[in-house]
């Protein structure tokens, strides 16, 4: 095997933990099973469950005494694990934090944090297997409008991947001040140049200010850069209340992926993110307070306190399935089953859906303009 240099950041010294947790009645590679939530052998069926406490989820950390809170940019670095089952040496991508033995099939699953890195809190299971997943997704393209009908009757997902990403939670308490102007419709009469009385919508501006306090709770942040940011926020949301402390067992039979955003840009990506929902709350308590029509120019100025986070791996299965030569990804929420992804567009279904758009939205003009027919609205 070609010797590795410090770079890599490998080393037989090194050697990381694995989980080859052993059947002992056929001695078979037992994986964790998302259909009865417990350790199983696939080869004569034997389970068992995870020790775990009642109960017992990922602790709440103080944010402002974390330690490792860079990004880590793991770029080409690669580490060598040994396997404790069959002694071959394999090299696995820096941010990779479980898989497979190419050569035995036993489960690697490596210590997730080095001296760079936190090791994860909890982790939610998975709790829909991979046929699930399948049903899903034949349920979900089924439902697809746009989607051509030959692609819906031939599209097969290729084999699952199931996958633990990486993701931060954070709790904390705001406390906004806000200003902005709040408008109250009236109905008004006016002549048009033709003697005849309109109407037409006035809206009244008023100004406002005022404080709001909102507790935040698990705001969610993905760990990585490495997958499709907009298909996975698209699976949201993760139950994450549903966590457990970590263990390896959990992850036994599945990729998983360590963070590469660290805690205090992931942080920033969260206070963004809770900054708009704090403005779109107060918006909308500006028009009930008011009893008004609309909000406009509503600035807002927060204050985070108590900040805690918790760092989790959360369960994706990845598929694709191809359609005219070309392939198309999709992933599902292995804990919801909720699939998101891409599907071929028929061209002439979304130029039907134009037309009927068109002669509904003359008919309506038609109608509120007094005409008999469009042909008459349109030669008027």
């Amino acid at each position: 095997m070609e010797e590795m240099n410090d770079a890599t950041m490998v080393s037989k010294a090194s050697t990381l933990k694995e989980t080859d947790k052993k059947c002992p009645k056929c001695a078979g590679v037992m994986d964790f099973d998302p259909n009865i939530g417990a350790m199983a052998c696939p080869f004569c069926g034997y389970e068992e469950e995870i020790v775990q406490d009642a109960n017992a989820t990922a602790a709440e950390l103080d944010f402002e005494s974390a330690e490792k809170t860079e990004n880590c940019n793991w770029g080409a670095e690669k580490k060598q694990i040994i396997c404790k089952s069959c002694g071959a040496e394999t090299i696995y991508d820096a941010l990779e934090v479980a898989n497979e033995c190419p050569y035995c099939g036993s489960n690697q699953v490596m210590e997730a944090n080095d001296e760079k890195t936190l090791a994860p809190g909890g982790v939610v299971p998975f709790s829909v297997s991979n046929e699930q997943a399948s049903e899903n997704f034949k349920k979900w393209i089924g439902n697809k409008f746009f989607c051509p009908k030959l692609a819906k009757q031939s599209a097969q997902p290729d084999a699952f991947t199931g996958i633990y990403l990486p993701y931060w939670t954070f709790d904390t308490d705001t406390f906004s001040r806000y200003s902005g102007k709040y408008g109250i419709d009236r109905d008004e009469s006016y002549t048009d140049s033709d003697g005849k009385t309109q109407h037409r919508t006035v809206t009244d501006w008023h100004r406002t200010s005022g404080t709001y306090q909102l507790f935040i709770d698990d705001e969610l942040v993905l760990g990585t850069e490495r997958h499709d940011s907009a298909m996975l926020k698209g699976l949201e949301p993760f139950e994450t209340a549903k966590n457990v402390p970590y263990k390896p067992e959990y992850v036994a039979g599945f990729a998983a992926e360590r963070y590469s955003v660290g805690l205090k840009s992931a942080w920033e990506k969260a206070k963004a993110s809770i900054s708009g929902k704090l403005k779109s709350k107060i918006s909308s308590k500006i028009i009930s307070d008011n009893h008004a029509d609309r909000a406009s120019d509503v600035k807002v100025s927060t204050t985070f306190s108590k900040i805690t986070y918790k760092y989790l791996m959360l369960p994706i299965w990845c598929s694709s399935f191809k359609y005219n030569n070309k392939v198309y990804q999709f992933m599902v929420n292995g804990q919801t089953g909720k699939v998101y992804g891409k599907t071929p567009i028929s061209v002439w279904k979304v130029i039907l859906v134009i037309v009927i758009a068109i002669i509904v939205i003359s008919l309506i003009l038609c109608c509120a303009g007094g005409y008999s027919t469009i042909s008459d609205w349109m030669n008027s």
